[in-house]
Order: C-alpha cells, then sequence, then structure tokens
C-alpha cells in the first residue's frame, strides 16, 4: 500500500527538522575538529541556520566565524571541504537522498546592527516620543 503524501503543513515542518538537524551535524563536526582544514580549524564557526529546499535536496548553510575572523576565509574553506561535509552529513542524516550543501556568511547580525543605528537615531527617537505625546 502506497503512503499518504504530506500535506503542505507537514511538508513545511518536515523541511524544518531536516534543516535543524543538518545544522546540528554540521556545527558537530565543526566543534569537534573533524574538518581537516587549517583556516577551518583555527576558528571557532557558527552555523547560524540552514535553509532546505522543499524536495531536501539542497541546504545553504549561513556560517558566521566568531572573534572577528574573516567571513569570506572561512565560507571559501568551508567551499573547498564541501564533499567531505556532504559525506558525513549524509551519513548522520539517514535520508534517502543527501542535500548538497552551499555555504554562505551570515549577514544578520550586521543587518540587525544597521537597524538598531537607525533607531538610536536622534531625529527618529524625536519622531517616537511625538507619537507618545499624543496617546496621553
Amino acid at each position: 500500500m502506497a503512503k499518504a503524501p504530506f500535506t503542505a503543513e507537514q511538508q513545511s515542518v518536515r523541511v524544518l527538522k531536516v534543516g535543524e538537524r543538518v545544522r546540528h551535524i554540521l556545527s558537530e563536526l565543526l566543534a569537534r575538529g573533524e574538518v581537516h582544514d587549517d583556516v577551518v580549524s583555527a576558528s571557532h564557526i557558527s552555523v547560524t541556520e540552514v535553509r532546505m529546499t522543499p524536495d531536501l535536496r539542497h541546504a545553504t548553510a549561513y556560517v558566521k566565524p566568531l572573534l572577528g575572523a574573516d567571513d569570506d576565509d572561512i565560507v571559501h574553506a568551508l567551499r573547498q571541504n564541501t564533499a567531505f561535509l556532504q559525506r558525513e552529513v549524509a551519513q548522520r542524516l539517514g535520508l534517502k537522498f543527501a542535500p548538497k550543501l552551499r555555504f554562505r556568511k551570515d549577514e544578520s547580525f550586521a543587518e540587525a546592527d544597521r537597524i538598531e543605528a537607525l533607531l538610536r537615531d536622534p531625529k527618529v527617537l524625536r519622531d517616537l516620543d511625538d507619537e507618545g505625546e499624543d496617546e496621553d
């Protein structure tokens, strides 16, 4: 008997769960120093998010080196070690198809800092204070 297909909601939950499992696996590999690359080994790298395609064939991992290491060098080194990382993820994940990994630098922290700076701008603060007076 054939399996019932996933509903759209179940599919999206599954995509999120698999993405989170891939993130944990990559984080574990990087934390334990299992990647034999001088640039990767010398840095503490955080995998902030993994986005999976709906068919689970591709995974985009967003990484952020800690302690001010150069993002571009880290991403380049991870891309050079993609085959090893894909093989390890495939073995530990246990899916029918192993996702192809892509690495990108995580720019969400820089974006958050930019928004925070905008909110601290005196003109914005003045406008926010004016709105608070209108409510009284």
